[in-house]
């Protein structure tokens, strides 16, 4: 794998690597650039070394034997299948693809034992896997099964021709009908495992809609401009008003039965790869959702 380094603040390499690649740790990072795994500019440095921007580094592949992700009779809910494309309904509680701490029971495994043709684009590691959704977040996630459908679905990522709409439930009532929030996110500087509005992290644009007041919650539809990681929860955070059961952006005490942030992807806006036609896929509300707002419209 080889890119050119955006203009950014001077940091280090390892750091730059860190946030880009949010799902490999610090440590695995530094281990690739002292086996010289990782170069700039096709030399060998140490994990200190700057980046700015226009720099050219190159990631060595991993020898897929070496990894050896097993496929794994996992239950999938597919909502949409063809030769291009799968599109499915992740749970909540899964994670999408493994990393150097989770190697079983993730929707890679799962996708592995029900399709053997994934777009082999993001490695071994991330067959097929054109964007992404955190673990304890649900709903509908498109996968690419070849090479031409992974970079048409990536493009219309970035042009933002493909759209993502998420449900919330946020702490706190919200006195705007609908708004913009606008923030850079980057890692927090205190917490490498937590996400920040930061002076030089990247452009992030998330619009929400209030859909139901209740006494001290807020169902909220939220659509993505960009697709920065956890940028709905960092969001809304910033604003006051974080998401119900997201413990790693806040202290306040979840009364409800759902383990994990109320986030839900709900529908999903693509053109087809291949007949270049517009589809628009929906997940339905995972029952634990389903249950807070009724439990929330009975209280009042």
């Amino acid at each position: 794998m080889n890119f050119t380094v955006e203009k950014i603040s001077p940091r280090r390499l390892d750091i730059y690597l860190n946030e880009k690649f949010s799902e490999w740790s610090r440590s695995h990072i530094q281990k690739l650039i002292a086996d010289g795994l990782i170069t700039v500019d096709g030399a060998k440095v140490k994990a200190s070394f700057k980046v700015a921007g226009g720099e050219e580094i190159f990631i060595q592949e991993v020898d897929a034997a070496e990894v050896d992700y097993q496929p794994e009779n996992l239950p999938l809910d597919i909502l949409y299948e063809d030769a291009d494309i799968i599109v499915v309904n992740k749970a909540r509680g899964m994670t999408v693809h493994p990393a150097d701490t989770v190697k079983s029971g993730t929707l890679v495994n799962a996708l592995l034992y029900h399709c053997k043709d994934l777009s082999g684009i993001n490695g071994v590691k991330r067959p097929g896997i054109v964007h992404r959704l955190d673990k304890d977040t649900s709903g509908v996630m498109v996968v690419a099964k070849t090479d031409n459908a992974h970079l048409s679905l990536a493009a219309q990522i970035k042009d933002k021709i493909a759209t993502r709409t998420y449900l919330a439930i946020v702490h706190g009532v919200l006195s705007d009908n609908a708004g913009i929030i606008t923030g850079a996110i980057g890692r927090d500087k205190v917490d490498r495992k937590k996400m920040a509005i930061t002076p030089d992290g990247k452009p992030a644009v998330t619009e929400f809609k209030v859909l139901e007041r209740f006494e001290n919650f807020t169902y909220v539809e939220c659509k993505l401009q960009t697709g920065r990681t956890h940028q709905i929860r960092v969001h809304m955070t910033a604003i006051g008003h974080p998401l119900l059961g997201d413990t790693k952006y806040t202290a306040r005490k979840n009364f409800f039965d759902i383990k994990g942030q109320a986030l839900h992807s709900h529908t999903l806006s693509l053109i087809h790869p291949t007949t270049k036609e517009q589809m628009i896929f929906t997940a339905p509300l995972p029952d634990d959702i389903e249950n807070i707002l009724y439990k929330l419209r009975v209280s009042g």
